[in-house]
């Protein structure tokens, strides 16, 4: 079965995106943990995360992805800004207790013309306040596109974090088509060569979820601008290489794609019609 869904809204609650996932043919989901551009979390509804874990079970839902804000900046020069991150990241995965067992997926930050490697041990110094040893989610580093000072455009940088995590067995990366395919990765007419290159660097068991998504722009552009399924620079080829490869195919993939609920069930029909399971 492909592990397929697309980005939800849940300002209506975790139920409501259970039962919108199911109307599009999804089996799984993505959502924002609190406003992408903003700072406060909804508080928790326990009844209504209760009869979602219901509505999962007997579905049977793959995992899901929770998504921190994008205003989120581990590594920012600002330590109000970074100890803001710490807090809400650390209030985001208590939430996340309730539904055990999913993913936490966030974007390494930008380090602001500190350099790389002084984001990167920000971010790992950050992230060793956050992760606790009794947690049941996995923490997810998202490969980069590179524009402007991003921290995690290369496998390099993503392993540097990570080897700097003390709870390490706490984290894995998602994996995002556009931005490693705008990173310099090509992914269209080398994909055994990408993923080799990942299991030497960082290693393909750390590697939980995909960010299923075309390019706007060419291999190597930095500039990190999603388009539709085929529609893009990527293409449905290669695409479906990634749906189908083995090593990939059971993995959770969301679509991040430019679209509406009526689009992303078209695009979950076309990737389920090229799926073949490995």
């Amino acid at each position: 079965m492909l592990n397929i869904g697309c980005h939800l809204s849940s300002s209506k609650g975790y139920l409501h995106m259970g039962k919108e996932a199911l109307s599009i043919g999804a089996n799984t989901f993505q959502y924002f943990t609190r406003n992408p551009r903003g700072s406060k979390a909804k508080a928790v509804n326990f009844a209504d995360i209760a009869a979602f874990n219901n509505l999962a079970e007997q579905e049977h839902f793959s995992t899901l992805v929770a998504h921190a804000p994008y205003t989120l900046n581990l590594c920012s020069a600002d330590e109000g800004l970074r100890e803001f991150a710490v807090q809400a990241m650390t209030e985001d995965l208590a939430t996340m207790e309730y539904l055990p067992g999913n993913l936490y997926n966030f974007h390494p930050g930008s380090h602001v013309k500190q350099g790389t490697e002084i984001g990167i041990q920000l971010i790992a110094q950050g992230l060793n306040r956050i992760l606790r040893p009794d947690q049941h989610t996995t923490v997810l580093l998202e490969t980069m596109a590179g524009k402007g000072s991003e921290v995690g455009r290369t496998f390099e940088e993503l392993r540097a974090i990570l080897d700097r995590v003390e709870l390490t067995d706490k984290m894995g990366v998602c994996l995002d088509t556009c931005h490693v395919f705008d990173a310099g990765y090509d992914i269209v007419d080398h994909l055994e060569s990408v993923l080799e290159e990942f299991e030497k660097v960082i290693g393909l068991g750390r590697l939980r979820a995909i960010h299923l998504n075309d390019s706007l722009n060419p291999l190597g552009s930095h500039k990190d601008r999603h388009a539709k399924i085929g529609q893009g620079h990527i293409g449905l080829p290669a695409l479906t290489k990634i749906i189908n490869h083995p090593v990939l195919c059971t993995l959770p993939f969301e679509l991040e794609t430019p679209n509406d609920l009526n689009g992303y069930a078209e695009e979950i029909r076309l990737l389920e019609e090229v799926f073949q399971g490995g």
